[in-house]
C-alpha cells in the first residue's frame, strides 16, 4: 500500500512540475506601447492598431498583452516610462508621438526591438542612419510629413496671394523647415519688413 502512495506521490509531482513549465512556456509576449501624446491618443488609435495586428493573427490577451505609456505632453517623464517598460521585460517597444519616444527608448536599450511611428525624417531626428538599412535594434514607418508643412504653407501662400502674414502654431520639440521653402521665406521677409 505503502509502494502505490509513493508512486502516486512521484507522479503527481512530477506531473505538477511538467505543468509549471508548461505554464512557463506559455507566457505571452509583452508589448510596449509609449508615446509622448496624452492617453485619449491611446483611446483613439489603439482599436485600429489592434485591428490590424488582428488581421494578421495577432490577438490581445491571446497571444500578447500591451502595456500602455503615456507622456502627456511632458517629455521629461519618457526616460522613467522607457524604464518602466523594460523593467516590465516588455519584448518589443512600439514608439509614437514624434521622434521623441524613439531616440528615449534607443538610447535605453540595444537588446529589445523598437518599432517608431513618426512625421518626422528619422535620419534628420537620430533615429536611424539609414532609411535603407536603420540598424541596430530599431525600425518604423516614417510618415515623413515634416518635410510637407514647408510645401504645404507654400501652396497656401500661392492659393492666396497678397494675404496676411500666416502664422504657424506648432509644438516647439517638433522640426518643421519652414526656411526649405522659397514662398515662406519671402513670408517671413515680408513679416518682418513690417
Amino acid at each position: 500500500m505503502r509502494r502505490r502512495e509513493l508512486i502516486t506521490l512521484f507522479g503527481g509531482a512530477a506531473a505538477s512540475c511538467a505543468l509549471g513549465a508548461r505554464a512557463q512556456q506559455a507566457a505571452v509576449p509583452v508589448v510596449g506601447f509609449l508615446t509622448s501624446l496624452s492617453p485619449t491618443y491611446n483611446e483613439r488609435y489603439a482599436p485600429a492598431f489592434l485591428q490590424g495586428l488582428s488581421e494578421t493573427g495577432y490577438r490581445e490577451h491571446q497571444n500578447f498583452v500591451i502595456e500602455y505609456r503615456s507622456a502627456d505632453g511632458q517629455y521629461n517623464r519618457l526616460p522613467g516610462l522607457v524604464a518602466d517598460l523594460i523593467s516590465h521585460k516588455v519584448s518589443l517597444i512600439l514608439a509614437s508621438g514624434g521622434s521623441d519616444p524613439a531616440k528615449v527608448a534607443k538610447a535605453a536599450t540595444t537588446t529589445i526591438p523598437i518599432v517608431f511611428v513618426s512625421a518626422a525624417d528619422p535620419i534628420a531626428a537620430g533615429i536611424v542612419t539609414s532609411l535603407n538599412r536603420p540598424g541596430g535594434n530599431i525600425t518604423g514607418v516614417s510618415m515623413l510629413g515634416s518635410t510637407l508643412e514647408a510645401k504645404r504653407l507654400g501652396l497656401l501662400h500661392e492659393i492666396i496671394p497678397g494675404s496676411a502674414p500666416i502664422g504657424v502654431l506648432v509644438n516647439p520639440k517638433y522640426r518643421m523647415s519652414i526656411s526649405s521653402c522659397a514662398s515662406c521665406r519671402k513670408q517671413q521677409a515680408y513679416s518682418s519688413d513690417k
